[in-house]
C-alpha cells in the first residue's frame, strides 16, 4: 500500500466482498462446505457463486455457506431460497452449473428440475 486512496479501494473491496455474505431481500445461494462437499469439488463452486454475483451486480442475492446438509453422495449441494424462504436443493452441482442456476432459477424463476435431489435420487 502505498497511499491512503489504496486503502480505502482496498477497503471498499473487502466491504463488497462482505455485502455478498449477508442476508437480504431476495435470494439467498447456500454452498454446503463440509468436508464431503470440499472433497467433491464445493469450493471453486462457492467461489464462481460470489463472483458471478458480485459482476452481475445482483443486488438482491446472498451467497453463503454451511457445513453438511446431509446427502454426502450427491455433493457438492447448492441450496436456493426465494424471497419466501422457499428451498431448492440441487446436488451434483459443477463449475459449469452456477450460471445455469443464476439465469433459470434465480433470475427466471425456474427451478431446474433435473439437477434437484428429488429427481437425482429417483433417477439413479
Amino acid at each position: 500500500m502505498k497511499s491512503l486512496e489504496e486503502l480505502k479501494k482496498l477497503r471498499e473491496q473487502a466491504k463488497s466482498s462482505l455485502d455478498l455474505r449477508t442476508l437480504k431481500d431476495g435470494y439467498r445461494i447456500v454452498v454446503g462446505m463440509a468436508t464431503c462437499g470440499i472433497a467433491a469439488g464445493a469450493r471453486p463452486i462457492l467461489t464462481k457463486f460470489v463472483e458471478e454475483v458480485a459482476a452481475r451486480k445482483l443486488e438482491n442475492v446472498t451467497v453463503t455457506q454451511v457445513g453438511c446438509i446431509g446427502e454426502c453422495a450427491l455433493e457438492p449441494i447448492v441450496e436456493v431460497y426465494d424471497k419466501d424462504n422457499n428451498r431448492t436443493t440441487y446436488g451434483l452441482v459443477t463449475v459449469e452449473d452456477v450460471n445455469r442456476i443464476l439465469d433459470e432459477h434465480v433470475l427466471g424463476g425456474k427451478v431446474i428440475e433435473t439437477k434437484t435431489l428429488e429427481y437425482i435420487k429417483a433417477n439413479k
